[in-house]
């Protein structure tokens, strides 16, 4: 196999493995939501957490880097999920 038909499966792949790990935050938000209780999630964690894959995502757009997007993208919504969950059942409770 050549280096570009190299890169090209590793950027397939990456595009897939990237938002793949990030569906981590999308079972955290579930938790919260489904149990109504987010007492011990942190909140400074996840906030450093989105800072950082808003800036990746920002790069990623930058550089115009789908796998970078891909997996940024999926990551940024997971945790404005989890984070709108903090708030409303820490609020709560």
């Amino acid at each position: 196999m050549n280096t570009p038909q190299k890169r090209h499966w590793t950027e397939v792949y990456m595009t897939i493995a990237g938002p793949l790990g990030n569906l981590m935050f999308f079972f955290q938000g579930y938790q919260i939501f489904a149990s109504r209780s987010a007492g011990a999630v942190s909140l400074p964690g996840f906030a450093i957490s989105l800072v950082a894959l808003c800036s990746w995502l920002s790069y990623g757009i930058y550089i115009k880097n789908k796998p970078l997007i891909a997996a940024n993208a999926v990551g940024v919504i997971g945790a404005l999920i989890v984070i709108a969950g903090i708030f409303s059942y820490r609020i709560e409770n």
